[in-house]
């Protein structure tokens, strides 16, 4: 066990450029990639801890995806779409409209994601949260 606590204690003093080798080396050496078990793991872990429910009540970043836009409310989700997303310029917005399904907002917290899905489908648009 002391080995293993050495191992940690090793490893911390990493620095993230020197991880990321690491990580590299390891994968190449054995022959596997650090991404599939990671997939694997969550996917059993969330069938173990009651299925879809235990992975949605974990997740605290969505993504607001325009899914689609009707031709008669181009011009109101285009309003909305600059509301939502600070910044953004008149045609940008419409390119993001009129490129649907595009996402909109990527990591927002709960409260953004459900007030911008709010407004744009009180424009007209049709609107996927993730």
């Amino acid at each position: 066990m002391a080995d293993i606590a050495n191992i940690v204690e090793e490893l911390s003093k990493l620095t993230v450029i020197e991880a990321a080798d690491l990580v590299k080396q390891l994968e190449t050496k054995w022959g596997v990639s650090a991404a599939a078990p990671v997939a694997v793991a969550a996917a059993g872990g969330g069938a173990a801890a009651g299925g879809a429910a235990a992975p949605a009540e974990a997740k605290d970043t969505f993504d607001v995806i325009l899914a689609s836009v009707p031709a008669d409310k181009k011009i109101a989700v285009i309003k909305a779409v600059r509301e939502v997303k600070a910044g953004l310029g008149l045609a940008e917005a419409k390119a993001l409209v009129e490129g649907a399904p595009k996402p909109l907002l990527e990591g927002a917290n709960k409260a953004d994601s459900d007030a911008a899905k709010k407004k744009l489908e009180e424009a007209g648009a049709k609107v996927e949260i993730k």
